[in-house]
């Protein structure tokens, strides 16, 4: 889900193929990105702007100014230098001849053009055309060049074209192009991981995962923690050099690095006594568990049968394992909290950063879409002790998890 959270320019131009950016848009808005599309004037004769509008639940733009027939009412000016700052990637596809043409020489007459002029993101041209077309002299040194540039450029296919000739020029499959940007941003993160020797001598304690309390031998009281979040955090922590110790509460999760000291227990009071334990130890404290509030307080040493049509549980306060740990926290300790709240978000979360003398509090809300539970990626906002705020748009978690420690790094 590296795609998650990113800000896509899409520029259709025109091309028979340009009917392929409708799945395009749609492949790319199913891995979580934010998609935006521009389209020439000549894009639009093989694929209306309704339809991609429809898919990308944007409105899409291809004039500089938009009209009484783009937006009724609506005289509003399309400002092709914002567009170019608001995207990580822009993608041409299909880039007809004309266009690779253009942006090669920079000849500027159509906001596509201007806003590629604009870009500082990476841009990626997909060519599509006949297969003469695509094989001239001038197409080839236009393409070479376009890479000169640093652009990146994602080769045309080979096969039956519309002309009805075989060859190179097909547009590549919307599947092939959405994986050359995942495999572009893995690969930016092996370029530019943290430091992997940034923490080297720093220890670190991350809890993850749910709890499990029993009810008898067969059930149990949990909540839908996949355990994900805190374990993208503890491999990131050990990217980064560091000495990681991870509390682990019941998950299908592997152990996500071999430099990891793994603790599993199930309930909350076993998530508290391991976390105890190796607490005085860790600089850096990362509570990202889902730990429950209660616990039964009589759990049954045999499966309870149905007998009653309505049956009462009682249930006892568990420890809270942050409230506990940060009123020992030492000088030269960190230590960091979740809070997933449902309503009163921020108000919550200062409340909870303060009451249990945290350095963070990362906030998640259930409210936005891709966030919290079960999901590959979450959104979150960061609070510190200043009570400044880090908000961050929504990410893969190991993205998040990178984020998270460079804001450790920075405090240090």
């Amino acid at each position: 889900m590296l795609l998650a959270g990113k800000r896509i320019l899409l520029g259709v131009t025109g091309s028979i193929s340009a009917y392929k950016s409708a799945l395009l848009v749609r492949l790319l808005i199913k891995a979580g990105a934010e998609v935006q599309v521009i389209m020439t004037a000549s894009a639009q004769q093989f694929i209306t702007p309704l339809t991609l509008a429809t898919l990308s639940k944007r409105p899409v733009f291809s004039t500089f100014v938009n009209t009484a027939s783009d937006r009724p009412g609506d005289g509003s000016w399309n400002n092709h230098v914002d567009l170019g700052l608001w995207a990580d990637v822009f993608v041409i596809a299909p880039a007809s001849a004309h266009t690779l043409a253009r942006c090669a020489t920079g000849f500027c007459d159509d906001l596509l053009s201007a806003v590629y002029l604009s870009a500082r993101c990476p841009v990626f041209f997909a060519p599509a055309m006949d297969v003469d077309m695509y094989s001239h002299p001038s197409t080839i040194d236009n393409l070479r060049r376009l890479e000169s540039f640093g652009n990146h450029i994602i080769r045309a296919e080979h096969g039956e074209l519309a002309s009805g000739l075989v060859g190179e020029g097909r547009l590549a499959e919307p599947e092939t192009i959405v994986q050359v940007l995942t495999d572009y941003w893995t690969s930016k993160l092996e370029r530019e991981p943290v430091n992997p020797g940034i923490l080297s001598g720093k220890r670190v304690l991350i809890t993850a995962g749910p709890t499990q309390e029993p009810i008898d031998p067969v059930r149990y009281i949990s909540n839908h923690s996949t355990g994900k979040m805190g374990y993208a955090i503890a491999n990131a922590f050990a990217a980064a050099g560091a000495q990681v110790t991870l509390v682990s509460g019941p998950t299908a999760l592997p152990l996500p690095s071999p430099d990891i000291k793994r603790i599993d227990v199930r309930s909350a009071q076993e998530m508290f006594e391991a976390t105890e334990s190796e607490f005085s130890m860790a600089h850096i404290i990362v509570l990202s568990a889902a730990v429950a509030d209660y616990t039964p307080a009589h759990p049954a040493d045999r499966k309870i049968k149905k007998k009653e049509a309505v049956f009462s549980l009682e249930l006892t306060k568990t420890t809270d394992i942050a409230a506990t740990l940060g009123k020992r926290k030492q000088a030269g300790q960190l230590l960091m909290g979740f809070a997933l709240e449902t309503d009163n978000e921020q108000e919550n979360a200062l409340k909870k950063l303060y009451a249990k003398n945290l350095d963070w509090i990362v906030l998640n809300s259930l409210r936005d879409s891709g966030a919290g539970f079960g999901h590959d990626t979450n959104k979150i906002t960061v609070i510190d002790k200043d009570e400044q705020t880090h908000e961050f748009p929504l990410k893969s978690k190991d993205e998040v998890a990178l984020d998270l420690v460079m804001l450790v790094v920075k405090s240090l």
